[in-house]
């Protein structure tokens, strides 16, 4: 059986139980990961299962609906969905970057009108898909906006400059804004339900440092105080937080949060003169990818800095320090409706850079929460699915008319991972404070992290590198798992790379349909889904041992998985 098992390894590069490292390929290194299941790092909190979108009204679409179907299924515990436009007026339409709800208007003597039917349509369909909202008050209903100089069009089309209209505009009436947040969480906890409203998190307004507002800091901080104050009359104990701004990248965005935790920390309410509530704080850190020499280019330095920046923030401040904090946008870029037609560098959307970045960055942010003594609750990732768009156009999303993105499947990958983080170290590992200040830009992150459970262990690895090179040569990597049981371990192997869990390069050996057939419908839906390396195997765990070997290909993810 061994030595059938060491043909099939030799034929398909699978791995299996080893006592020495094969020889690697030409000009490549060996790469040696070890696991210590003994020694936890800390625990392994689901912050993957939060997925966020511009356009609210894709929610009620059809691939919008089997979407959070997939993404319910991808995790045991809840996946919360933040979307913008819940307030915004019109007629229920999506565009890009727009969606509405009309939830409020005046009346021809300039009272108040609430309309929830499209707001329920909304909250129902995440309802039925079994996802929590993540409750964002945005943006400002047409009749209540105040006026600005220069924002006197509510609604600028996409590719306009879609953050010049009202819509982002501060309240004319900062009580009759209050009372529209009062009537509408207390139409939201009617309909669902006190306890399961309770659960939700609501947070006031998206990135009101940039042209999202256009008001000063000083009144976004008014329109926090009436928004936490007017939620909390309808829902005492609800979960309320802020200020979702950009970044902290530079000196304005880091100011902006600082700012805003010490108004929450040294004012009184400007709605009730009381307390103001915060029970979480989020911010938005983006990387930024470039074409650079002719190829696209990643910026993961930009996203890890700026995560660093705000936990910093939120580090000074004692009784904030232990908040859990939500990154409410935490991406490689951040336009997802910006597609690689209008910039090229956004085509690491479609393939495996996109899934690589994203476990290389997912285990930097554990490690950064840890450095910096904060609590990280969760990084929501701004992607969802744009209806009716052509196929694989490179917009930042998890699936292009119903076709899983390689993407997906790394979450996938979180999702089959609980317990407790373990110590993991690796010979082809890019230090934290490297990636921090200057990327992947040398040598690739060819690296591990890893769970341990009562009865299973996760090992999580990847090859990483800023720039979009897939065409060198696979890394020769051993994996060394101490901590397990004695006897024997079963372990399955998924993986991300060209020709695995991967619908992108099937969609364009087929000839990059834009009208594919149901059969070839029918076979990227089968490809687009988390795929084995191979058949599972049973490996022997000598002296609390297991040696696992494979072969990592630039850009590709791995999900080892041990159980006893």
């Amino acid at each position: 059986m061994l030595e059938a098992m060491g043909s099939i390894r030799r034929a398909a590069g699978l791995f299996a139980m080893v006592c020495s490292v094969a020889l690697p390929m030409a000009g490549q290194s060996p790469v040696r990961i070890e696991v210590n299941l003994a020694k936890s790092v800390g625990t392994y909190k689901p912050i993957y299962s939060w997925f966020g979108y511009d356009e609210s009204n894709y929610t009620t679409m059809p691939h919008g609906k089997e979407l959070l179907r997939e993404l319910h299924d991808l995790s045991a515990v809840p996946v919360y969905i933040r979307a913008h436009h819940l307030l915004t007026s019109g007629n229920g339409v999506a565009e890009l970057k727009w969606s509405s709800s009309n939830v409020f208007s005046l009346d021809a003597q300039g009272k108040p009108v609430y309309d929830f039917t499209i707001t329920d349509q909304t909250f129902d369909a995440w309802k039925k898909a079994g996802v929590k909202p993540m409750v964002e008050f945005g943006f400002m209903p047409k009749d209540l906006a105040a006026t600005v100089k220069g924002a006197d069009t509510y609604q600028v089309h996409y590719p306009g400059d879609v953050l010049a209209g009202s819509a982002n505009n501060p309240p004319k009436d900062y009580a009759m804004w209050g009372e529209l947040v009062r009537r509408y969480t207390e139409h939201l906890v009617q309909r669902y339900g006190r306890a399961e409203t309770s659960t939700w998190y609501w947070e006031v307004w998206n990135e009101p440092d940039i042209k999202y507002w256009h008001g000063t800091a000083e009144e976004y901080w008014k329109l926090y105080d009436f928004t936490v104050s007017n939620v909390r009359k309808a829902l005492p104990g609800a979960k309320v937080g802020g200020p979702a701004s950009t970044g902290p990248g530079g000196e304005h965005a880091i100011t902006f949060l600082d700012n805003f935790l010490e108004h929450v920390a040294n004012d009184k309410s400007a709605a009730d003169g009381g307390r103001i509530p915060l029970d979480f704080i989020s911010f938005h850190p983006k990387g930024s990818p470039k074409i650079v020499d002719g190829r696209v280019t990643m910026g993961i330095s930009s996203e890890l800095k700026t995560t660093e920046n705000g936990f910093k923030v939120v580090a000074k401040y004692p009784q904030f320090a232990k908040l859990p904090i939500i990154l409410s946008e935490a991406d490689p870029e951040g336009c997802a409706a910006c597609s690689s037609k209008v910039n090229p560098a956004n085509n690491y959307r479609n393939g495996t850079l996109y899934p690589a970045y994203t476990a290389a960055a997912y285990k930097a942010l554990f490690e950064l929460q840890d450095v910096s003594k904060v609590n990280l609750l969760a990084m929501v990732s701004w992607s969802f699915e744009f209806e009716d768009k052509d196929y694989f156009e490179g917009f930042r999303s998890l699936a292009t008319n119903g076709i899983d993105k390689p993407v997906l499947n790394v979450f996938r990958m979180f999702g089959m991972m609980a317990g407790d983080r373990v110590s993991t170290t690796s010979t082809g590992s890019v230090p934290l404070d490297v990636m921090v200040k200057t990327g992947v830009r040398e040598s690739a992150d060819v690296d591990a992290m890893a769970t341990k459970s009562a009865h299973e262990a996760t090992v999580l690895l990847w090859n990483y590198h800023d720039a979009d090179t897939t065409a060198a040569a696979a890394t020769a990597t051993s994996v060394e798992v101490r901590g397990v049981p004695a006897g024997k371990v079963l372990v399955e192997h998924f993986r991300i790379d060209e020709t695995h869990s991967n619908a992108y390069t099937v969609w364009k050996a087929m000839g990059s349909p834009q009208h594919p057939t149901e059969e070839q419908i029918a076979r990227l839906k089968e490809t687009g889904q988390l795929q084995m390396l191979g058949s599972p195997v049973w490996v022997q765990s000598e002296g609390g041992v297991v040696k696992l070997e494979t072969e990592m290909p630039r850009q590709s993810v791995s999900l080892l998985r041990l159980s006893w």
